[in-house]
């Protein structure tokens, strides 16, 4: 590695700690605590040249997200070629690791962000990594291994990081994709078997006696807080209230939640979908839109109503995304093998963990120690299956 130098604080936040001359000398990372101030614009300009679209690491996600869901501190790795952003990584110092009480850095991220990937602009994987590697390498507050939850499998951003250093991926998941070249009532049909499209007319048609049934997306920012009342209190009128899951539990998770809609409706990247029968709404749907992928970032429907598949049918109404000329993909942002989501869409993306070494002995021991009981845990568990 290089030499280091102090980077001066830029934008009002607070004072950079170190800044690491990589391989590539033109890529340099500052490292902050607590959120860069004044880099609303640069970050969102970094979201548009991004190599993979990921709503939970932009600038509005971010800010929603950090007093209601920080609870640790949070250091931003800030890189720059030749003054121009070119990637941002929130990480946090976190403890237990394979059974062991061992320290390590790891990118920040909460239950409600439901992809870790950096934004890096596109081009810039692997100088991102390599200057992020040397940085904590260097850092006397980095112990012992770098651990990064939500990458695409095989992804830009992932394929990066493997050229800058050899890692392992520790942990996969396979979740529900939406991409074809199919127009929304044809993939319909190739999708879903005919005896369960079958099921699905008599159940919208059972609840067309109920009411008249309407779809609705939001377009109007004066019925955005009230969209936000109601989805709240959808939400929390269902099991997740009734397990004190719900975000209208507790006013930071109420809070992050109407900041979040309110910094992607500025940002243009909300899709806010509604399901009513007469005057009642029985189910709604947040997507965020980042061309040329979409996310699907929360549902909730009506329990009373469960009988006629609320969930379900909302999800059908979201396939007319195939016909937006900008968007490509959607990712389901579901947990593997969601009954609902599974048996409308048949693409699946693979998102995995990996676990990177650092520099020095005592990091190298510590990494080569998880790791050997990390394999060995999964061999025993294979074994007893």
């Amino acid at each position: 590695m290089g030499r280091i130098a102090v980077a001066p604080d830029r934008g009002g936040g607070a004072p950079a700690r170190r800044l690491a001359v990589p391989a590539d000398p033109c890529v340099r990372i500052a490292v902050r605590a607590g959120a860069p101030a004044g880099l609303g614009g640069e970050w969102a300009a970094l979201a548009d040249r991004a190599a993979e679209p990921n709503p939970f690491a932009e600038h509005w996600f971010i800010a929603a997200s950090l007093p209601a869901m920080a609870g640790r501190e949070i250091r931003f790795l800030e890189a720059r070629r030749a003054g121009r952003l070119i990637g941002i990584l929130p990480v946090t110092v976190e403890r237990g690791y394979a059974r062991l009480p061992v320290r390590f850095v790891q990118n920040w991220c909460h239950d409600q962000m439901f992809l870790g990937t950096p934004l890096v602009e596109a081009g810039e994987e692997r100088a991102f990594w390599t200057a992020v590697l040397d940085a904590l390498d260097d850092a006397d507050w980095a112990p012992n291994f770098l651990h990064v939850k939500g990458l695409v499998e095989g992804g830009a951003v992932h394929r990066g990081l493997i050229e800058a250093r050899a890692c392992a991926i520790v942990h996969r998941e396979v979740r529900a994709f939406l991409e074809s070249d199919l127009d929304p009532q044809a993939y319909y049909e190739q999708a879903v078997r005919q005896k369960k499209r079958k099921e699905l007319r008599r159940l919208r048609n059972r609840l067309a006696d109920e009411g008249e049934v309407r779809a609705h997306i939001l377009d109007d920012e004066a019925e955005l807080d009230a969209w936000c009342d109601t989805f709240l209190v959808l939400e929390k009128s269902g099991w997740k209230g009734a397990a004190g899951t719900a975000l209208a539990c507790r006013p930071p998770t109420s809070d992050f939640f109407r900041d979040a809609v309110r910094g992607a409706w500025d940002a243009g990247r909300l899709q806010f979908r509604r399901l009513d029968v007469g005057t009642r709404t029985i189910a709604m749907l947040v997507n965020f839109l980042c061309p040329p992928g979409s996310f699907s970032f929360k549902t909730v429907f009506d329990e009373d109503y469960s009988r006629f598949s609320p969930g379900v049918l909302i999800q059908l109404d979201n396939l007319d995304i195939l016909a937006n000329p900008d968007i490509a993909w959607m990712d389901s942002c579901a947990v593997e093998d969601h009954p609902m989501i599974d048996s409308l869409w048949t693409g699946r993306r693979s998102i995995v963990r990996v676990t990177v070494p650092l520099n020095g002995a005592r990091r190298r021991a510590a990494f080569a120690l998880c790791r050997a009981l990390e394999r060995g845990s999964a061999g025993f568990r294979k074994l007893v299956r």
